[in-house]
């Protein structure tokens, strides 16, 4: 005989309980926001770069600058696979006011 308010079935409950609280935990992120800005100067005029021949199903990815510990770090340009359909926005510093904002390099559709 089971006693009245427990589950026959203890060990099922123990894991249906558990994967509510992973669940629960995984989710909290999700809401979660964080939005930081640095008041940094400028970056510097981008170099110049010498673009490779790109092979078909291939396409070039610009060298930009990146801000790394307090300082602009030059990335180089490369090759990478392209894709179907789409199109590489390169990574891009856009001025926002009195401040400078890093876009990062995406992939966007392409408009038919």
């Amino acid at each position: 005989m089971t006693p009245k308010n427990h589950s026959p079935f203890p060990i099922k409950r123990t894991l249906l309980q558990g994967a509510f609280v992973l669940a629960a935990g995984f989710s909290l992120p999700a809401f979660a926001g964080l939005d930081v800005q640095l008041n940094i100067g400028a970056p510097p005029p981008p170099q110049a770069e010498v673009v490779p021949v790109v092979p078909a199903g291939q396409v070039w990815a610009p060298g930009y600058y990146e801000y790394v510990h307090g300082q602009y770090v030059w990335r180089r340009g490369h090759l990478m696979a392209g894709r179907p359909g789409q199109h590489w926005v390169p990574e891009s510093w856009e001025r926002r006011g009195d401040h400078h904002h890093f876009e990062e390099g995406h992939w966007e559709h392409d408009r038919r």
